[in-house]
């Protein structure tokens, strides 16, 4: 277990920095970090923390890839931590 939230940990910064990354390359117009790359980030976990920081520094938000894809990841995670909690309650 503690392995497992040391991974989604490291996932978490790792979409954080990305994404603030991004948003200040893309103010100084330096190399950017791909649009798949930061959604592939999003699907490994960082969805959540990923879409939060989007909102608070106000990144692709009308990018509706991310406006819409992240919420559907973090629901699709959602029930994916649901089926695992409930397969190891019931001994599975």
């Amino acid at each position: 277990m503690k392995i497992s939230l040391t991974i989604f940990a490291i996932i978490a910064v790792t979409s954080v920095a990305a994404t603030v990354y991004d948003k200040a390359a893309a103010k100084t117009k330096k190399r950017r970090i791909p649009e798949a790359t930061l959604m592939l980030l999003g699907a490994a976990g960082g969805a959540m923390p990923m879409s939060i920081t989007m909102k608070i520094i106000r990144h692709k938000t009308k990018h509706k890839k991310f406006m819409l894809g992240l919420p559907l990841l973090i629901l699709l995670q959602a029930v994916i931590v649901a089926i695992i909690i409930i397969n190891n309650r019931a001994g599975g």
